[in-house]
């Protein structure tokens, strides 16, 4: 999906320069495909250089087709996948069916995170502490689980786009004087709990209707998911402390007795 998306934006960005250079004054940001089909179809170019580019143009919005559509059965094929897993991440303002793949497939059994501070440590929304005089501020971090927090800051790019609490959220900040990178942090941080408690009422409504399983409603429940075919990834942060090391030194033989030693022990 990941690769998907990027030949999507690399043909869009094609496209629009094409489209300038045919329509000088009337090309757009983030063009879709009607927008395109009708800008193209009123091109009639005369020279041999106008027909050149209308022709590259033209494949570029078949390629731009084709791959939104390999898009759109790869979403319909995940949100299948996660609705099957019974989760409601979905729910969620920003958290789209890849989202919540994502989260799925690294989160993994949510009980291995005490609580919901343990979760922003791995996700890398804790903010770290930038203090410095009488100036109390806090910067992004930098650690953690770096494929999650991609997709945590998808989702508050999606809530700042849209009407939402989210958006609210951030406003509110940027009027108590925080600057957008903080007011940033602070949102990406508040979904980060969000996902946490929805990934705790999932588990639980799954132990609710079986309570044979495991903490996350699956018997034998382990950190690898059942919900995308992608592996858990584990950061450094997710190390486990390595056990004790094997013997590999001789023991120390016994010291050898001095004649005075010797001489001692047979006065005694």
């Amino acid at each position: 999906m990941p690769a998907k998306l990027t030949a999507r934006v690399q043909t869009v960005d094609r496209l629009q320069a094409l489209l300038a250079e045919l329509l000088p004054g009337q090309a757009k940001r983030d063009i879709t495909i009607g927008q395109a089909k009708v800008m193209l179809a009123t091109v009639r170019p005369r020279d041999v250089a106008g027909k050149t580019r209308r022709r590259i143009a033209a494949d570029e919005l078949a390629e731009l087709i084709a791959v939104e559509m390999k898009i759109k059965k790869a979403t319909a094929e995940l949100k299948t996948l996660v609705l099957a897993r019974s989760s409601t991440l979905m729910d969620l303002h920003g958290v789209g069916p890849v989202v919540a793949a994502r989260i799925l497939a690294d989160v993994g059994d949510v009980s291995r995170f005490a609580d919901r501070n343990r979760f922003a440590s791995w996700t890398g929304t804790a903010p770290l502490d930038a203090s410095s005089g009488e100036q109390n501020r806090h910067r992004l971090s930098r650690a953690g689980n770096r494929r999650m927090n991609h997709m945590i800051h998808i989702a508050a790019v999606t809530q700042l786009r849209l009407d939402t609490d989210g958006r609210a959220y951030h406003r509110r900040k940027r009027s108590e004087g925080k600057k957008p990178l903080e007011a940033m942090r602070c949102l990406k941080r508040r979904i980060s709990d969000a996902i946490y408690r929805q990934l705790l009422a999932d588990a639980q409504l799954a132990a609710d209707r079986d309570p044979g399983t495991g903490p996350e409603g699956h018997c034998g429940a382990s950190q690898e998911s059942s919900a995308v075919d992608l592996p858990p990834h584990i950061d450094t942060s997710d190390q486990p402390l390595p056990g004790p090391a094997d013997k590999t030194l001789l023991p120390r033989p016994p010291a050898r007795k001095s004649s005075q030693d010797r001489t001692l022990e047979s006065a005694g």
